[in-house]
């Protein structure tokens, strides 16, 4: 069961459809916090061993697993005799500290039960972000999964920010896939699948999903009635489009009905991979960074970056909106304001005024050598 590598296990067949789940060596599966809440509010003992039993069995027959899990905060509002998720963002941060605890410590003793041992990863956006971070928590990751262990996922709800967070546990999970090569993604939250409108108002399922077209006209909901969840439907989509444009399929279901989804069964949504490995902060930058201001380029400019890939000079801007600062996320938009991407910026938002329309070499020459660089280099840009 342990070994002395720390390299990620080695992927198999890329999986096609739903039934090569049944097989896939490396999964991550999240679970969201209206799945672990009972009706009288906290979190229900019965569904989290359920899960648990799933899971457990699954990995006891060889498959690594990686579960993200909300939760922390729905944890802790009985303790802290609050009805709903508070909105503000300081009793967030409290509830997550209560609650984080014992969701663990309810994790750890049913996973035992199963002879599994889990650990606890918080996670903060800077985590996958900064090369640093990012790889010690990739290789911390491949640790514990060589080892055997079942690492437990959840954002860092207690120090996280609005400004830095990745907006809700799904988004996160997709990203967790990408960082640790996982063969598939799995969703589970209240809903069985995803469907062509309003289940409850005779809509049909949509049992694959080859590409963004297939959602084209599609109605999809968010926050269900529980009100202890961040995204609902529109989330676990959004998250299963990251995972599939970046080569991870996924699938979409309800916690119920996880055992049958990781045996490859014809249960919920399956998203088909359709793009290939991208940069991790790529990802971040198109689905979830938080951008603080904006970039107006003129057509030439728009051209460059757009048709021609290339980097964001500043002689192609021709305004500058926001407060930011070198290494914020910015979107780039064209004189109508339509964004076509996203990017890094390396300068701050008061420095690019007196920079605008000029060459590089023109401000090397007039402001020195250290103005002679992209604003927005073409490594740290992605089209939206």
């Amino acid at each position: 069961m342990t070994s002395s590598s720390t390299a990620p296990a080695a992927r198999k067949q890329p999986i096609a459809d739903r039934a090569g789940l049944a097989t896939a060596g490396r999964i991550v599966v999240k679970v969201g916090s209206s799945s672990l809440t009972s009706l009288a509010g906290g979190i229900s003992e019965q569904a989290l061993v359920d899960l648990v039993d799933a899971l457990a069995e699954r990995r006891n027959q060889g498959t690594e697993i990686i579960l993200v899990s909300s939760g922390a905060i729905a944890a802790g509002l009985a303790p802290l005799g609050l009805e709903r998720r508070p909105r503000d963002l300081a009793t967030q941060q409290a509830a997550a500290a209560v609650g984080q605890g014992l969701l663990i410590a309810r994790y750890t003793q049913a996973f035992a039960a199963h002879g599994v041992t889990v650990s606890q990863v918080l996670l903060t956006a800077q985590d996958l972000m900064r090369r640093t971070h990012y790889a010690n928590a990739h290789r911390a990751l491949s640790r514990l999964l060589n080892l055997g262990v079942v690492p437990i996922v959840n954002e860092n709800d207690t120090v996280a920010t609005h400004e830095i967070r990745f907006g809700d546990n799904d988004r996160l999970a997709a990203l967790v896939a990408h960082m640790a090569k996982a063969d598939a993604l799995v969703l589970l939250s209240d809903v069985d699948s995803l469907y062509d409108g309003p289940p409850k108002a005779g809509a049909r399922r949509i049992p694959h999903v080859a590409g963004p077209e297939d959602l084209e006209g599609i109605e999809i909901g968010r926050t269900g009635k529980a009100g202890v969840g961040t995204g609902g439907m529109v989330t676990k989509v959004d998250a299963a489009s990251i995972a599939a444009g970046s080569g991870i399929p996924a699938l979409v279901t309800s916690t119920p009905q996880a055992v049958q989804a990781l045996a490859g069964e014809d249960v919920g949504t399956f998203f088909g991979a359709v793009g290939s490995n991208k940069p991790i902060r790529l990802l971040w930058l198109a689905h979830s960074a938080n951008v603080r201001g904006r970039l107006v380029l003129d057509d030439g400019a728009v051209a460059a970056v757009k048709h021609r890939r290339r980097s964001l000079l500043p002689a192609g801007i021709v305004m500058v909106k926001g407060s930011f600062e070198a290494g914020d996320p910015v979107e780039l938009v064209d004189r109508s304001g339509e964004v076509i991407a996203r990017g890094l910026v390396n300068y701050k938002s008061r420095e690019l005024p007196k920079m605008l329309g000029r060459s590089t070499k023109e401000l090397a020459r007039t402001l020195g050598r250290e103005f002679e660089r992209e604003v927005v280099h073409v490594d740290d840009l992605v089209l939206v």
